[in-house]
């Protein structure tokens, strides 16, 4: 049988047409979400070693110090609380320093149930109490908290804490020789949590903790 021009026309046609309805009822498999790939610098130092401060350390150069006024709702008891900017990534390390053996003010609760200033003194295991304490305060928000014990090689002990979960903070530690210096560091981004946008710069910059915390040295 012959098959005129126009019914290959036709056929054709149809045989596109029957194709992309059966196109339009497969299975549709939506693109993982992606994120801007982040160049980072190279990992370069520099010595903080301020006239009177009890401690010493290596930051990035890409990073600046200022003194800190508050951290959050609570007022420094000493000169020695300091922020270390890294304004290319929206982060800030937050360090506080107590002096084991210190006065220090108390948040206490009076009769009237109204919390209000008290006088103690900084006890190692006060100290070590509030740390946990505040790094388990993201804990409604975490997906896990892990704590692991180190010893950097000055022999100075501490503990170190990785935060999971959409969370400010992904990475805090603590460091004291449990007699006299007491120094706690936290990572906090200025930016909507999100774990996985902010992954890789949590592990590039969680590099420059562990050189902070391996360079770190007291002042006797």
């Amino acid at each position: 049988m012959k098959i005129s021009p126009k019914s290959i026309t036709q056929l054709f046609f149809a045989a596109v047409l029957l194709t992309g309805t059966l196109g339009c009822n497969s299975p549709f498999t939506p693109k993982p979400r992606g994120y801007y790939a982040i160049k980072f610098p190279e990992h370069r130092y520099q010595a903080f070693d301020r006239p009177g401060f009890p401690y010493t350390f290596e930051y990035p150069v890409y990073a600046r110090i200022s003194q800190d006024s508050t951290f959050f709702e609570e007022q420094p008891e000493n000169p020695y609380w300091i922020n270390i900017d890294i304004p290319d990534y929206n982060g800030r390390i937050y360090i506080s320093y107590n002096r084991i053996g210190g006065n220090a003010r108390y948040k206490v609760k009076n009769a009237k149930g109204e919390y209000v200033d008290s006088l103690g003194v900084n006890t190692f295991e006060k100290l070590l109490n509030g740390s946990y304490t505040l790094s388990f305060k993201h804990s409604y928000k975490a997906s896990s908290i892990e704590d692991s014990a180190f010893k950097t090689p000055a022999g100075i002990d501490g503990v170190f804490f990785r935060i999971g979960g959409n969370t400010a903070t992904s990475n805090q530690f603590l460091v004291s020789d449990s007699v006299k210096h007491f120094l706690r560091g936290a990572l906090y981004f200025d930016a909507t949590p999100n774990e996985d946008s902010l992954r890789p710069v949590n592990a590039f910059l969680k590099e420059d903790l562990k050189h902070l915390v391996n360079t770190l040295r007291w002042r006797e």
